[in-house]
């Protein structure tokens, strides 16, 4: 039997609103579920909403060497799978030369998955393209997940009939709370767990930085960062059931 197929769709976005500051993909939401779901057998595809180079949120990079007679930096401790995706080759010229959805769209994936990042916040709501995968692969009944910010890519779905698809769904993704502590509230277009509440959404969480998700049939929505195994489990049980 031909393995399960998943196409992982990540933000094009490189910039913070007008604030000056980088932003992008949250590393850890790709690389930890680019791995497991790997691991289970699953065929990955890597694509972005404009194709070309991925950009890498910095903050979620390790932190970079210190020079000699300089003081180290001070460290971003990144999960193993951050250290194991920077160090594959394969996966690097992937995440370097990323697909568009315009190029992929019309081929047949059993799940879409929707990492996070702060970009994300900018180009995946509103995308018409995005939204009409979504909203395909919902009706054909395959599975939708995104973690963390991710979910941003729900907010401008609306089905067929007219209803938003969070629409009475069990939800959850980046909380007002967490935006709230990082400092970004003003920063983001929207605070996402409102906007999600507003659409209608059964939305639910945990405390901060807690891992968390939620699957309502073949929607899977993870919390936070420390959330995205929790969502790779929850999409490869989903998809070992369509069998």
């Amino acid at each position: 039997m031909a393995a399960k197929r998943v196409l992982i769709i990540t933000t094009s976005h490189a910039e913070m609103g007008s604030s000056g500051k980088r932003t992008g993909l949250w590393l850890e939401e790709l690389s930890t579920p680019y791995y497991a779901l790997k691991d289970a057998g699953l065929d990955v595809t890597l694509a972005s909403i404009a194709g070309g180079e991925i950009p890498f949120d910095p903050a979620s990079l390790p932190a970079p060497a210190a020079k000699p007679g300089e003081e180290p930096a001070g460290g971003q401790e990144v999960p193993e799978s951050v250290r194991r995706f920077l160090a594959d080759e394969d996966a690097m010229r992937l995440a370097r030369t990323s697909a568009s959805i315009h190029q992929l769209a019309g081929l047949g994936f059993d799940a879409l998955f929707m990492p996070g990042g702060h970009g994300t916040m900018w180009d995946y709501p509103g995308n018409e393209k995005l939204a009409e995968m979504i909203v395909t692969a919902d009706e054909e009944g395959k599975v939708v997940a995104a973690v963390c910010h991710g979910p941003a890519c729900l907010t401008g779905v609306t089905m067929r009939g007219g209803r938003p698809l969070v629409e009475g769904r069990r939800v959850t993704a980046f909380t007002d709370a967490e935006e709230e502590a990082v400092g970004l509230s003003k920063v983001v277009p929207f605070l996402l767990e409102s906007r999600l509440r507003d659409l209608g959404a059964r939305f639910e969480s945990t405390g901060p930085w807690q891992p968390f998700a939620v699957r309502d049939g073949r929607l899977v929505t993870g919390q936070n960062p420390q959330s995205s195994e929790l969502v790779a489990r929850h999409v490869i049980e989903a998809l070992r059931e369509q069998d």
